[in-house]
């Protein structure tokens, strides 16, 4: 009786999915429902290879080379999972729009005017995606990351000894062997994605 209680509010909703008014159903048809579906795709599919490529490609670098500052990077690079996908987004989208500091700072210094000089629009579909992506490639990370460091070493000296460089080596055995990592955390990019659109 209670779960029925908490299930209520879904059951109505899904009422209304299902079972809706026609004349609602053609209004959206005929308005908007078409580029909500393709602005959704684009977007989810533009941030799932964006995160995973940049995911993927700093967890190899951080876990396979030696370089300064790579114990720092090990963890820097979840810092953009501290702040949520809103706040980020508000906060870049007031420092990249015309009205900006950023664009009010460039004015100033070149004496530029409106139409003189051509900078991306932020509040489009390419901006979204690209706020989005910096803010949930920690996910590919983390799981490439971990998928990485698991990996046994005897497989890559293998990889070596048969004359594999470093691009073939990931390319071959590393990244086989993380892939199921690395889809998972495509996943929940793609969850998260979803849910702040």
């Amino acid at each position: 009786m209670i779960a029925l209680l908490v299930a209520l509010p879904v059951l109505v909703i899904l009422a209304h999915v299902f079972f809706p008014s026609g004349e609602v159903w053609r209004h959206l048809v005929s308005t908007v429902l078409g580029s909500y579906l393709s602005n959704t795709v684009i977007l989810s599919l533009s941030v799932a290879i964006g995160t995973t490529l940049i995911g993927t490609a700093c967890a190899w670098l951080v876990v396979m080379c030696r370089f300064p500052g790579r114990r720092l990077f090990e963890w820097a690079l979840l810092l953009p999972l501290a702040v949520p996908t809103y706040v980020i987004a508000y906060a870049y989208t007031d420092f990249l729009q015309f009205a900006g500091p950023l664009q009010s700072t460039l004015r100033d210094w070149f004496g530029w005017e409106f139409g003189d000089y051509y900078f991306p629009d932020i509040r489009s579909l390419g901006g979204a995606s690209l706020l989005i992506t910096m803010v949930l490639y920690p996910y590919v990370y983390l799981l490439a990351r971990a998928s990485f460091m698991e990996q046994s070493v005897s497989a890559l000296d293998v990889g070596r000894t048969l004359g594999l460089g470093p691009w073939r080596m990931f390319k071959r055995i590393a990244l086989p062997l993380s892939r199921p990592a690395i889809i998972g955390g495509g996943t929940l990019v793609l969850m998260e994605t979803l849910n702040e659109f």
